[in-house]
C-alpha cells in the first residue's frame, strides 16, 4: 500500500491528466463547459483511486468512497443533462470572447488545470480519511459527518430537481423560482454542496491528523459564496430576469432562512 504523500501525488497527477484530456476534447468541440461535467466525476475518481491505494480502516474507506462517488456521479449526470445541447456556458463564452485566438491555450491553464488542482484540494478529506488504519470502525464523529453529508446531499439533489421541473414548464419562462427550498435560499443547491464537504471533513477529522483538511470545506464554501458560485450567477440573473432583484431583497443568498 502507498503512503499518504504518494497517494496525494498520484491523485494530483491523475486529476491533471484527466483534465488535460478533457481540455483536448473541449478544443475540438469549442466548448469549455464540459469541465463542469467532469468536476464531480473527477472528485469521484480521486476517491476511488484512494480507496484502491490506501490501507485505512475498511469501514471508513467504504463510507468515504461511497459518499464521494455518490455526490460526484449525481452532480456529473445532473450538469451533463442540464448542459446537453445548450452550447458553451456564458462564463466561458465571455472568456473566449476576450482574445478568442488564444483562448484554447489559455484555457488549459486558467480553466482545466486550475480545476484539476481545485478538485484535488477540495477532495483532500476524501483522500486523507482513507489512509489511517485507526481508529478501528466508525466513531461518533464519522456518524456526525455522515449526517451532515446526508443533509447536504438532500439539499443539493432536491433543490436541483425542483429547479429542473420549474424551468421545464413553459409557463414559468422568465419567472423567478421562489418555491420549495428556493423560498428559503437563493442558492440551496450551493448550500447543500458546501455541507457535503463539511460532512466529509468531519469523517476525515475522526482520523489522526485529519483535522488539517478543514481548509477544504472552507475553500469550497468560499468559492461558492464569493467567487464562482453566487456572485457570478447573480450578476447575470439580476440583469436578465425580471423580479430577481426583489427576490434578492427578501431571500437569503446562501444559508436557508424564512423570507423577509
Amino acid at each position: 500500500m502507498e503512503s499518504l504523500a504518494s497517494i496525494l501525488a498520484i491523485n494530483l497527477g491523475t486529476a491533471c491528466v484527466l483534465m488535460a484530456i478533457v481540455w483536448m476534447v473541449s478544443v475540438r468541440i469549442e466548448d469549455a463547459s464540459i469541465v463542469d461535467i467532469v468536476w464531480g466525476a473527477a472528485g469521484a475518481l480521486l476517491a476511488i483511486t484512494s480507496f484502491i491505494m490506501a490501507n485505512g480502516d475498511p469501514s471508513r474507506k467504504l463510507l468515504v468512497a461511497s459518499m464521494t462517488v455518490l455526490w460526484g456521479t449525481r452532480l456529473a449526470v445532473h450538469i451533463g443533462a442540464r448542459r446537453w445541447g445548450k452550447g458553451e456556458d456564458f462564463r466561458y463564452a465571455a472568456m473566449r470572447a476576450n482574445r478568442p485566438e488564444t483562448f484554447p491555450r489559455r484555457s488549459l491553464l486558467t480553466v482545466f488545470l486550475l480545476q484539476a488542482f481545485l478538485i484535488w484540494t477540495v477532495s483532500l478529506p476524501a483522500q486523507v480519511a482513507q489512509v489511517p488504519p485507526v481508529p478501528r470502525g466508525l466513531t461518533a464523529l464519522d456518524l456526525a459527518g455522515l449526517l451532515v453529508w446526508v443533509v447536504g446531499f438532500g439539499f443539493e439533489s432536491v433543490s436541483d430537481r425542483q429547479l429542473r421541473r420549474f424551468l421545464a414548464d413553459p409557463k414559468n419562462e422568465g419567472k423567478v423560482m421562489d418555491k420549495g427550498l428556493w423560498r428559503y435560499s437563493r442558492h440551496p443547491n450551493y448550500f447543500g454542496d458546501s455541507l457535503i464537504w463539511w460532512g466529509l471533513f468531519l469523517v476525515a477529522a475522526a482520523t489522526p491528523g485529519g483535522w488539517i483538511t478543514v481548509f477544504s470545506p472552507i475553500l469550497m464554501t468560499f468559492l461558492l459564496m464569493k467567487v464562482s458560485g453566487v456572485p457570478m450567477l447573480e450578476r447575470a440573473l439580476a440583469e436578465r430576469r425580471e423580479g430577481y432583484r426583489e427576490y434578492m431583497e427578501r431571500t437569503n443568498s446562501f444559508f436557508p432562512w424564512p423570507p423577509r
